[in-house]
């Protein structure tokens, strides 16, 4: 019972807040976040009332939902690399992809290390490297959500969403040789099979996995004629997915495991390539998955940990790494963008839109804690002060350039007329109801 009363009243309080936001004309992302804030472990849990997260642990407790609200994000995405769409974009959105992720590092390890002769071991050289790596990572979920909510469509959405999709393989690879790095400053020896081989395995599987189960669901489509059972297996696919994609398995030092992300991405690529109704289950599939979204962003804003601003050298490095990070960020896709002869609109707002980060980046923050416990605590605090942040801005940042790029077109009178008109309809057909 009290699961269910906790789903429900995360989905609902996530549902009302949009309509205090919708005033200040931000996105409904940041009202879930808000939301999940206000009803968290720091706001509402401390008054002990039947409803609301009164611990950490206890939204820990829907870390499953978590998961598959993620999978389904991530099977969404990949119906952005569709050929047709690649054959446009593809090669710039590569190019893009990686050089933004790699300059936010660079800019990122740039100023802490700097920062590391002024503070000392205060902030340890190997905990720098850590957090540029960590800076590479960008949540293609609050990013996805702003996009379908206004309906977004242009040369910068185009572009946009591959590019955060690339950005989770490009984050893996940097993370696990930085990381690499990082541990070899304190033992002495780098061990080349964490630094190249596992992560080289892990994005390598889970394109291959991701790859097999977009073509099996694409023949299993084939065997139904009713769209409510075509709908059915797509979702019963995305959620075996994420599933399998949770199995590991340990071979010596070498490590057998999948990144969700990256899977459930290339069987929504296969997917949408391979199966011609596609489009259509993609849509219908999007729709039924609304509620698990809200409880997502939900859930991640109740997992905030505000404490983190009590101590202050972590609000002093954290707005370091968000000032550089998100300087890295622009750079890198400006550049980028102007190298491969992106259009002017693209190459000005699509560095703004790359800021959010959240699940990845936090996933990250789980390994850090083999660099010792003070290291461990310090890198996880100053990450979550920057989700915090990034979380709660990002959506409305990212709301701003696709409005400057002319990808999100302002409603038009005759749209806003029509739905006044049906609201007064309805209105007056319920009085007529009352007074019959």
């Amino acid at each position: 019972m009290n699961l269910l009363l906790s789903v429900a009243f995360a989905v609902l309080a996530g549902l009302m807040m949009t309509r205090v936001v919708k005033k200040l004309g931000l996105p409904d992302v940041t009202a879930y976040l808000v939301a999940g804030v206000l009803i968290g472990p720091y706001a509402l849990g401390q008054l002990n009332l039947p409803v609301g997260f009164h611990t950490l642990e206890a939204v820990e407790g829907l870390n499953l939902m978590s998961d598959v609200a993620l999978g389904f994000i991530a099977f969404a995405i990949g119906n952005e690399f569709r050929l047709s769409a690649l054959k446009k974009t593809g090669k710039q959105a590569t190019i893009v992809g990686i050089v933004q992720g790699l300059v936010a590092a660079l800019f990122v390890d740039a100023a802490l290390i700097g920062l590391h002769f002024i503070l000392g071991d205060k902030l340890p050289i190997s905990s720098a490297i850590t957090l540029g790596a960590i800076a590479t990572a960008t949540a293609p979920a609050a990013t996805l959500m702003v996009v379908r909510q206004y309906k977004a469509k242009g040369k910068l959405t185009d572009i946009l969403l591959p590019v955060v999709a690339l950005d989770d393989a490009v984050g893996l690879v940097v993370f696990a040789v930085s990381f690499g790095v990082a541990r070899a400053l304190g033992s002495g020896a780098i061990d080349l099979v964490s630094v190249l081989v596992n992560p080289a395995l892990e994005i390598a599987l889970s394109l291959v996995l991701g790859a097999v189960m977009g073509e099996i669901l694409t023949q299993m489509e084939k065997l139904f004629n009713s769209n409510s059972n075509r709908l059915s297996m797509t979702i019963v696919f995305v959620l075996l997915t994420v599933a399998i994609s949770k199995a590991e398995f340990h071979i010596g030092r070498v490590t057998i495991g999948f990144s969700s992300l990256l899977v459930c991405m290339m069987l929504g690529t296969i997917f949408c390539n391979r199966c011609i109704l596609s489009g259509d289950l993609m849509e219908k599939a999007d729709a039924w998955t609304a509620p698990l979204y809200v409880l997502f962003f939900v859930i991640s804003g109740a997992e905030l940990e505000l404490d983190v601003f009590a101590d202050l050298s972590v609000v002093g490095i954290g707005l370091v790494y968000i000032l550089f990070r998100s300087l890295g960020k622009y750079v890198g896709a400006y550049g980028s963008c102007k190298t491969t002869g992106c259009d002017e609109k693209v190459t000005k707002y699509l560095g703004v839109t790359l800021l959010p980060q959240a699940g990845v980046a936090l996933g990250m923050c789980l390994m850090v804690g083999e660099l010792g416990s003070y290291e461990g605590r310090l890198i996880r605090n100053i990450v979550l002060f920057s989700v915090l942040v990034y979380e709660l801005i990002g959506p409305t940042l990212t709301k701003w350039a696709l409005t400057k790029a002319g990808d999100i077109q302002p409603k038009s009178h005759e749209v806003v007329n029509r739905r006044q008109m049906k609201t007064i309809k309805a209105i007056e057909e319920r009085e007529v109801h009352k007074n019959s």
